[in-house]
């Protein structure tokens, strides 16, 4: 029998992979963790983005730095390689950070780059939801 495993959000076990170079280490994530099979995945460096990186946010659906630039084939891209990984495993859960444009679950930031939220979700939430995989937001933990 092939062992589940859930799949967490890379920053949340403590990778320094955020857009500003750090993590959202979680303890509550950690405990819910303790006897289970995980895979680390950040989509986000899967697309071969840098660490420190431009902060983005969804603008009109598209991911875009503040500048104006838009980045979003290069995230769905990490997106797209994500997939492919879990596509290779029994996943149980994926348990994701909350608020970004690629992991955000159930809020998302509103494209001012103001700290303002909504209700969306980010890139890579949106396809897992679409495929039916069970999505948690480290916040429902």
């Amino acid at each position: 029998m092939i062992e589940q495993c859930v799949v967490v959000s890379a920053c949340l076990l403590g990778e320094n992979c955020k857009y500003n170079g750090k993590n959202n280490l979680n303890d509550k994530v950690m405990l819910f963790l303790l006897d289970k099979k995980v895979l680390p995945i950040c989509p986000e460096q899967l697309a071969g983005l840098p660490t420190p990186r431009p902060s983005a946010e969804m603008v009109n659906a598209r991911v875009t730095e503040q500048s104006g630039k838009d980045v979003h084939n290069v995230y769905q891209a990490g997106v797209d390689k994500a997939m492919a990984i879990l596509a290779q495993e029994q996943v149980e859960a994926v348990v994701l950070q909350s608020r970004s444009p690629t992991c955000g679950v159930n809020q998302i930031y509103d494209g001012t780059f103001t700290g303002k939220l909504i209700s969306g979700s980010g890139l890579f939430a949106q396809e897992l939801k679409k495929q039916n995989y069970s999505v948690i937001d480290v916040a429902d933990l």
